[in-house]
């Protein structure tokens, strides 16, 4: 059993965790291609890297799934007591590291207008509205930027935990309903919140890179009750012959990748991520345990740091190539150096959300437990089914 950060517990889940990992470097060098490569077009080659902001609806399908795997017998019956518990520990474990990338963004613009203001007399204040303006900051404090991220965006890839913030709210209610329905049902409802992607598919013309206002809310509200659905699934045993060979998970993995190098409709893709799942948590051989290797066990460890952060690195990579290399963007970067910077960037990232990890989200997490009063587990008000 391990215990999870709220104290509950729960069995391991193989393979999700180096999944998470995957996905938050997939993000990351797909948000640094798009700075550092504008000129190289990749997708002439493969749309894999293109496609990377699917990787937010793998977080999203993955939440649903990990949370109802730690909580389905604690909300069997929702609970006051344990709903404030659930919303601490959601708080606990996002708050700290986004408060602390906030106030770096927040005070690197001070410091700007400061040597602004020491080298020409006059620096412009930080503005009311707009991105990085003084209602953004409120808005990133109460976790409400994802709702209009282009207008209340400092650190942007942080839109994502703002919404899927929300759906943690609804989820002690939403989850006794869902965990006692017959199966009848579930596929019932699985197949209603697929017709929401359709038409999320639909209004966008297929592209599920929304990141700003209502439709944000229309890619993550119904991933993350799928998610729920596929743990539902997982736990009744359905395809769990069927899904856990090495052979069935490659072929799925395989279909994956080939979708994404072909630019298949994300609407297909965030599809078959939710059948790849499935078979990763069911897989029982050669795969499962080629996952959990170390350095992918320690990518999904540090997953948030790592997402979180790297909306930093991006943010001040422009004044290295400004002040650093001479350059007015990197743009002007030949593809070599294009590479080496993007790769720089990546490294970077990959240390400092290590050492965030450990001195920030995980120290930040234990602190706020404790402000908040979680010193017990939150346990189930009835036998789990």
């Amino acid at each position: 059993m391990q215990k999870q950060p709220d104290g509950s517990a729960a069995t391991e889940l193989p393979a999700l965790t180096p999944l998470r990992g995957v996905a938050a470097l997939w993000v990351v060098l797909y948000h640094y291609t798009f700075q550092c490569l504008p000129t190289l077009n990749s997708a002439a080659y493969t749309h894999l890297v293109q496609k990377g902001y699917l990787a937010v609806d793998m977080f999203f399908l993955l939440s649903g799934f990990v949370l109802t795997h730690v909580y389905h017998d604690a909300f069997d019956v929702a609970d006051r007591r344990n709903y404030w518990k659930f919303i601490s520990a959601r708080i606990a474990r996002l708050y700290p590291l986004h408060l602390f990338v906030l106030l770096i963004f927040v005070a690197t613009a001070i410091v700007f207008r400061l040597v602004e203001y020491a080298v020409a007399g006059r620096a412009e204040p930080l503005p009311i509205e707009g991105p990085q303006s003084l209602l953004a900051l409120a808005a990133n404090l109460l976790m409400l930027q994802g709702l209009h991220a282009r207008e209340l965006s400092w650190n942007y890839p942080a839109w994502s935990i703002s919404v899927e913030f929300l759906a943690y709210l609804a989820f002690p209610f939403t989850l006794p309903a869902i965990w006692r329905a017959r199966p009848a049902r579930q596929i019932a409802l699985a197949l209603a919140l697929f017709g929401a992607l359709c038409l999320l598919a639909y209004l966008t013309r297929g592209n599920f890179n929304q990141w700003d206002g209502p439709l944000t809310l229309l890619r993550c509200l119904p991933e993350f009750v799928l998610g729920t659905l596929l743990y539902s699934a997982f736990r009744r045993g359905a395809c769990a012959q069927t899904l856990s060979s090495d052979a069935v998970a490659l072929s799925l993995l395989a279909g994956v990748l080939l979708l994404l190098h072909l630019g298949a409709p994300d609407i297909m893709v965030v599809a078959m991520f939710a059948v790849l799942i499935l078979a990763l948590v069911c897989n029982a051989g050669y795969l499962a345990r080629s996952l959990n290797v170390r350095p992918l066990i320690w990518l999904g460890t540090i997953s948030y740091s790592l997402y979180l952060i790297h909306g930093l690195v991006q943010h001040l990579a422009p004044m290295f190539v400004q002040q650093g290399l001479g350059l007015p963007s990197s743009k002007e970067l030949p593809v070599t150096g294009a590479l080496a910077l993007a790769a720089g960037m990546v490294v970077i990232s990959l240390i400092t959300g290590t050492i965030t990890y450990h001195s920030v989200e995980v120290t930040g997490r234990r602190y706020l437990r404790r402000c908040l009063g979680m010193w017990r587990p939150i346990r189930a008000t009835k036998p789990a089914c």
